[in-house]
């Protein structure tokens, strides 16, 4: 356990709680908490921020409404 952490309340849909409960299975995290964390830290010291933040994206405007295993694994196949 890197740091002290403390409580923060937010709001996201429900397909991001599946997809970090999917990671939290897949990467044996312990929580969600810690997959939110990861992304978080990915975020801080290795994503390209504009690519982050001024991209935009439509990932709920599909006809899947949003991330699942299966959206995953199409994009990952089409890079």
């Amino acid at each position: 356990m890197a740091g002290a952490k403390i409580g923060v309340e937010f709001q996201i849909q429900e397909d991001l709680v599946k997809m970090l409960e999917h990671a939290t299975e897949k990467y044996r995290l312990g929580d969600k908490d810690k997959a939110l964390r990861c992304v978080l830290d990915y975020i801080a010291t290795d994503a390209d921020w504009d690519e982050v933040f001024k991209r935009i994206r439509c990932t709920r405007c599909g006809p899947d409404g949003g991330w699942s295993p299966t959206s995953r694994q199409r994009d990952a196949g089409s890079n």
